[in-house]
């Protein structure tokens, strides 16, 4: 399915909504991602290789809050034991309409199987599990929410189980805080985005995506039972870690 360029910031409107993984969303989510997360296609490689390092026979691999699938198809890439399954589960119709159909014009056939679910991931059973993915979800659930899921994912996993979380950081120091968001501002004009459109679309997701600082991350991380969780990738205000069980 093709991909449309991302213009819906690009004209002035009376009011900015917040943002939300609607129709309009998902027609230009490949393009909006790529010119907006730094970094993003090599997070996505490396979810697929510690899938393949991760993923167990007759396990489960979960992808939560997984959008147009990018993650779950670099999982089914590099995932090599039997019997191993990726269930992608998203909220949003839009997004899992799109998908559905792309999984359904492939013309490749792969043995680890991509099972679809529309669901609140809050609501979700997470059970028999090797790895999990959160890729920039967590951040869009209330801050009051988010442990209780880590600990539903941590008493999900399977021993050595592994998850993987990327996020938007935010910075204790404020003038760390204030070059951050300057730099990924410069990333986004040199992605093509004028400053009409990078300025709707953070007042588009101010309240909606509300980041947290790594020291907090690795703390909800450890108090719910992860025995280390650790930095892996960072590019300016944007990171992936892993924990392990």
């Amino acid at each position: 399915m093709t991909s449309i360029k991302d213009s819906l910031y690009s004209q002035p409107l009376g009011q900015v909504n917040g943002f939300a993984f609607d129709e309009n969303v998902a027609q230009v989510f490949p393009d909006m991602i790529q010119r907006s997360v730094p970094g993003y296609q090599t997070i996505i490689a490396a979810i697929g290789l510690l899938a393949g390092r991760f993923a167990k026979p007759q396990s489960v691999c979960y992808d939560l809050g997984c959008s147009l699938g990018a993650a779950s198809f670099s999982m089914r890439q590099n995932i090599t034991v039997e019997n191993c399954r990726i269930i992608a589960i998203d909220n949003s119709t839009a997004m899992l309409t799109r998908l559905e159909s792309i999984l359904a014009n492939e013309t490749s056939r792969h043995s680890t199987v991509i099972e679809l679910q529309c669901a609140d991931i809050r609501d979700v059973v997470i059970e028999n599990a090797s790895i999990v993915v959160l890729n920039f979800t967590l951040q869009f659930l209330p801050v009051e929410d988010r442990k209780s899921l880590l600990a539903k994912i941590y008493n999900g996993l399977l021993p050595d189980g592994a998850l993987i979380i990327s996020e938007k950081l935010a910075f204790d120091d404020a003038r760390q805080q204030t070059l951050q968001i300057d730099l990924h501002h410069a990333f986004k004009k040199a992605q093509g985005y004028s400053e009409l459109e990078i300025s709707q679309k953070r007042t588009a997701l101010e309240n909606v995506l509300i980041p947290e600082t790594f020291a907090q991350h690795q703390q909800h991380l450890k108090s719910v039972g992860f025995s280390s969780a650790e930095l892996w990738f960072q590019y300016f205000n944007f990171a992936s870690f892993i924990a392990l069980k």
